[in-house]
């Protein structure tokens, strides 16, 4: 079973320090919003390789797309609901045109912040697999938040990141792997694929399925393009009924790449998809926002009954606590 480890204070915050340490083509990049996407102790260590833009992402972009063409390693630091729309023609035309090496880190995935619709970048992932040759990475603890951009370090082209800050679990200790799942549990009745927070969940709800004697399979997804590892299709081949969720609208996301992939393999039975179901997040504590956005622990508890036509219970099932918030506000001035 997948345990928790330890919970981690701010574990980006030391990460990207340290990679700037290691490569020194590295830049920061920043909307202003250093200390809001942790990258305020690479800001002090690093002031001749940091840049504060301000409240404008489109001019970001384009920046880092001309930093890249010149042999620099440009990281720019934004929120997801930013990158996503406000920069998308230039996050197109000037790093997806050119698959230039950039690495783009929208902060604030999904629904882990308390503050609302305007900051939760819930189609981002959507959005960004729209552009031809660009990586979607979604590191799912501290241990995949701390390693990612080592991960993606050699990668050519363009990435985008779905980050998470502050408090973070632990329950990885072996770093993120492009393009590779990690298969938590085997299971020949149902298989549960989540991300991001959604994983947090699904380890609750597979331990409370297991005691209830399904046998379970769960994989963890961080690589969300390309979506060819060998292993999704090992699994789903081996099971009659799947669950996915995750931290995003259940259109466009993961569980459409699942479904795409039980279509064209013919595998996996009957298919729930769990997460945001055309609607908007909401202000709220985390739990409370995963609960009422449909993809608690409970939420996949009940989810598998239906496909196995029990009931388990699901309301007694306990899910994650919080991500560790901050301030929401822009940090600095222009």
């Amino acid at each position: 079973m997948t345990q928790l480890i330890e919970t981690v204070s701010r574990p980006y915050f030391e990460s990207i320090t340290a990679y700037g340490r290691r490569h020194e083509e590295v830049v920061v990049l920043s909307g202003d919003l250093t200390k809001s996407c942790e990258a305020d102790g690479y800001a002090a260590e690093f002031p001749d390789r940091y840049y504060n833009l301000g409240m404008d992402e489109q001019n970001i972009v384009g920046m880092a797309a001309g930093m890249a063409r010149e042999g620099i390693l440009p990281v720019v630091h934004t929120f997801g609901v930013f990158i996503s729309r406000r920069a998308f023609d230039q996050v197109q035309m000037s790093v997806g045109v050119p698959r230039v090496r950039v690495r783009l880190l929208g902060f604030l995935s999904g629904i882990t912040t308390p503050g609302g619709v305007t900051h939760q970048a819930i189609d981002d992932v959507a959005i960004m697999a729209s552009v031809p040759g660009l990586t979607i990475l979604d590191p799912g603890d501290a241990t995949e938040i701390e390693t990612v951009l080592e991960a993606a370090h050699d990668l050519p082209g363009p990435v985008y990141f779905r980050m998470m800050r502050g408090d973070l679990p632990r329950y990885f200790d072996s770093p993120l792997e492009i393009g590779k799942v990690r298969v938590l549990e085997e299971g020949t009745d149902l298989a549960v694929f989540s991300a991001s927070v959604g994983t947090w969940e699904a380890i609750e709800a597979v331990k409370s399925l297991k005691a209830s004697g399904v046998s379970v399979a769960h994989v963890h997804v961080s690589t969300l393009k390309p979506f060819d590892d060998p292993e999704i299709r090992r699994v789903l081949s081996g099971v009659t009924g799947v669950i996915t969720v995750e931290n995003h609208l259940v259109h466009g996301g993961l569980g459409s790449a699942i479904a795409a992939t039980m279509a064209e393999t013919g595998t996996g039975g009957r298919l729930v998809r769990l997460g945001l179901q055309d609607r908007f997040g909401g202000a709220g504590r985390l739990p409370y926002l995963i609960d009422q956005c449909g993809f608690s622990a409970r939420h996949i508890v009940e989810a598998a009954g239906r496909l196995l036509g029990r009931d388990f219970g699901g309301a007694g099932v306990q899910g994650v606590t919080e991500v560790g918030e901050g301030d929401l506000e822009r940090q600095e001035a222009l």
